[in-house]
């Protein structure tokens, strides 16, 4: 059983902002709600286990008909609930021990899905660290798609029309980014310098993905196999792309070099994604991206029993609280997306700004 607080208790009111979220920290600490969930994790450990097990069971049943689209399909949100645990493990949520969660994250990543859990944990923490601040958070960082007016002004040709157009673009590249974070891993995996547990790392990642493929040509057509890789990676990249995309995009963005308290920056930058339980299964406990941002080594299921307590707390301090349903959060990364393109800077402006100064 999980803890419970009350958004209408009383936490100590500090009187410096940067001590805001010490008051809210030490509270959250005492409710209970940090305490990790074994029965919890270890249910979703054994379920996924066996899901990725069934697939290639169906893989051999349904044999050479089209259906294994279908079972691709599937492949692919079993995958998506893997990554969501290796995330939650590279963030401590599901052991107290913190080398039990590298490699559980590192066998989940890697063994499972074909992802480096170094590669994605050093990009990942560099975006908890200043999430959506320009030059310092991977994730706006320019690549095919720019987040600032100013990265767009440095494309020239069909880059620059593209940037102009880019919203309209947003879903068919999630499709790609299945296949991008397989890149990546490997790319980092195989780079010059040292890799923490590459020699470890690197083995279990090109396996499963040679193993993956290998199995797929063996048991089916050429054809087949292709579609088969081909559903799968866009369906994961959909999912897995779809389920951090709009927790952050289309919220303000730090110039660089601007200070923020932790908390209004974590909380000012982050989104929040209403739903019920689909929602939750869709986004991995991803749509209480604030309250995770916040306290990120807090277990996925106790995040929405701490949600109205930050919530009430924002409010107390006049800290605007972002929380909007499923299908607005993608309309809102779309037209973001193009504002960026028609260069509306006024887009940018971030609300501490004034108040921090540059």
């Amino acid at each position: 059983m999980s803890a419970t607080v009350s958004p209408g208790a009383s936490i100590p009111a500090r009187t410096a902002t940067t001590q805001d979220y010490s008051a809210l920290a030490a509270y959250v600490r005492e409710s209970g709600l940090l305490r990790r969930r074994y029965v919890y994790y270890w249910t979703r450990l054994v379920a996924v286990v066996l899901a990725f097990a069934a697939v290639w069971v169906a893989v051999v049943l349904v044999g050479n008909s089209w259906w294994q689209l279908a079972v691709a399909a599937g492949f692919a949100v079993v995958l998506t609930q893997i990554a969501f645990l290796g995330h939650d493990s590279a963030h401590r949520q599901i052991f107290r021990s913190g080398p039990w969660n590298d490699w559980t994250s590192r066998i989940l990543a890697g063994g499972f899905v074909g992802l480096s859990h170094t590669w994605w944990r050093n990009k990942h923490n560099r975006h908890h660290a200043s999430p959506n601040q320009v030059g310092s958070d991977p994730d706006i960082a320019p690549g095919v798609v720019v987040w600032t007016a100013d990265a767009l002004e440095t494309r020239t040709g069909w880059r620059a029309w593209f940037g102009r157009h880019q919203g309209w673009f947003f879903f068919p590249l999630l499709t790609l980014e299945g296949l991008s974070l397989h890149v990546s891993s490997v790319r980092l995996l195989l780079a010059k310098g040292e890799v923490p547990h590459r020699w470890v790392e690197a083995p279990i990642v090109i396996t499963r993905l040679a193993v993956y493929a290998g199995l797929l040509f063996w048991l089916l057509p050429p054809g087949k196999a292709v579609a088969f890789i081909g559903v799968q990676m866009a369906l994961f990249g959909v999912l897995l792309g779809g389920s951090f995309a709009p927790n952050h995009k289309g919220m303000p963005i730090i110039p660089a070099g601007l200070k923020v308290d932790f908390l209004r920056r974590q909380v000012l930058t982050s989104r929040n994604i209403r739903g019920g339980v689909a929602v939750d299964f869709v986004m991995g406990g991803l749509n209480y991206q604030v309250e995770h941002h916040l306290f990120p080594s807090m277990p996925r299921p106790n995040l929405k029993h701490v949600q109205p307590v930050v919530r009430a707390y924002c409010e107390q301090r006049g800290i605007t609280y972002t929380e909007v349903g499923f299908f607005r959060s993608y309309r809102i990364v779309v037209d973001y997306l193009n504002r960026v393109g028609l260069a509306d800077r006024a887009a940018f402006d971030c609300p501490v700004a004034a108040q921090y100064g540059r």
